[in-house]
């Protein structure tokens, strides 16, 4: 096993710049659709993260075969010698999820283990399942496993109950290949979503939104391959803003999409720190010396996202004041805030809210990752605690950040991997 080590200093001041890597959220899906074609899809800016391998791993294992290259990756699936997506691997990766719709819509069947992952509260599949059978599918539940026939999928209209990433990234794959129109409503507005729907349009797609949260889909009988650059990683991006923020720094995130982080852009200048557009690709962000006390809620994109929570409560522990974060999207996602109690902040939960009183020294400790951005959360609150912080089972870390340990290190930061 391996975890991180982080020398911390309260008086750290990140410097330099930091290169941001591909959204390990667009690649996954990009990845799935795959699935819907025999000739090459071809993506770069892929960041070589855990379930980025994990979902390769589960193309192969359904027929397909990939070729990975720096960033780049090119996959091919010119038929499936299996209908399944095995338990083994869908459980540790919610992301799996996926291949459902690809599989029904291109080969008729699909037998899928109902998905595991972070343990981050109830993430149901029961949209992706209802809007799979207006499509035409007839799917039962089996042995913890989805089934999923249909003859050929037929265009349907289809409005979510809720906004879900993965329900409309999934139905979108479906509908591609679906006979007729069909049209999705109250969609999920992530740019994640936006960057499938433009992967899907190269392969010969018919899709377009004739508002943000509606998409029409006219399906076709066929995919073909393309070639498609992945989106930068919002999240990764906010953790290292955040960074900036916590350590009274001054550094230029690069790569980056500065309006797909304009919630947590918004947040951060609320604190006090600097954050202004540094060329066309770049943010450069400067802590302030003092940090303000906010109250934040989650919410679905273009809200603040309920994946950067974690690490702006570790900034919010340094803050002059009380803060209050309002967790709406998932449940039980406030596992994070035993381990930030062990390094001495003052957090309260309180149903859905986290009361944070700041400001409070923090002080290293050895400290358990629960989750892939509690994970985060845990490294950037050891780079400002006096001594050292020993973050474990980083295998959570490792799911969804590229090289984390390097790029804070190109910063200045005083951070290692070891195996225990």
């Amino acid at each position: 096993m391996e975890k991180l080590v982080i020398r911390g200093n309260p008086g750290l001041r990140l410097g330099g710049e930091a290169r941001m890597s591909g959204a390990k959220n667009a690649v996954l899906p990009a990845i799935a659709a795959s699935l819907l074609t025999s000739e090459e899809v071809r993506l770069t800016n892929v960041p070589r993260v855990k379930d980025v391998e994990t979902m390769m791993t589960l193309v192969d294992d359904l027929g397909g075969s990939h070729l990975a290259e720096g960033d780049a990756v090119s996959l091919r699936v010119p038929r499936i010698r299996s209908d399944e997506a095995s338990y083994d691997l869908v459980r540790a990766m919610r992301a799996s999820v996926l291949v459902l719709g690809p599989l029904v819509a291109r080969f008729g069947k699909a037998v899928v283990a109902l998905p595991g992952g972070c343990a981050i509260g109830s993430r149901p599949v029961n949209l992706h399942i209802a809007g799979l059978q207006k499509l035409g599918a007839r799917i039962a539940l089996e042995h913890g496993y989805i089934r999923a026939e249909a003859d050929r999928l037929r265009g349907a209209e289809i409005e979510f109950e809720k906004k879900t990433v993965t329900g409309t990234e999934n139905l979108l794959m479906a509908a591609a290949l679906a006979k007729g129109e069909t049209v999705l409503r109250n969609c999920a507005r992530e740019p994640e979503v936006a960057d499938l729907a433009e992967l899907l349009n190269k392969m010969g797609a018919r899709i377009d939104w004739p508002d943000p949260e509606t998409a029409r889909i006219r399906g076709v009988r066929e995919l073909g391959g393309a070639a498609h650059a992945i989106i930068p990683d919002r999240i990764e991006t906010g953790t290292f803003l955040v960074a900036g923020a916590l350590t009274a720094g001054d550094f230029a995130v690069r790569g980056v999409v500065p309006e797909h982080v304009e919630s947590v852009v918004a947040r951060l200048r609320a604190s006090g720190a600097s954050v202004e557009p540094e060329g066309a690709d770049a943010l450069r962000v400067a802590g302030a010396a003092e940090v303000r006390p906010q109250d934040i809620a989650t919410s679905p994109y273009p809200g603040f996202p309920t994946d950067m929570q974690a690490q702006m409560m570790v900034l919010l522990t340094q803050a002059a004041g009380t803060s209050i974060i309002t967790e709406t999207i998932f449940d039980r996602r406030f596992s994070h805030v035993n381990e930030l109690v062990r390094l001495g902040a003052s957090i309260e939960v309180q149903g859905d809210r986290a009361v944070i009183k700041g400001r409070t020294p923090l002080s290293g400790a050895e400290v358990v990752a629960t989750d892939l951005r509690a994970s985060a959360a845990l490294v950037l609150a050891g780079l400002v605690a006096s001594g050292e912080t020993v973050v474990t089972e980083i295998e959570h870390l490792d799911r969804g950040y590229e090289r984390i340990e390097e790029k804070l290190g190109g910063l200045g930061a005083s951070i290692e991997r070891i195996r225990s």
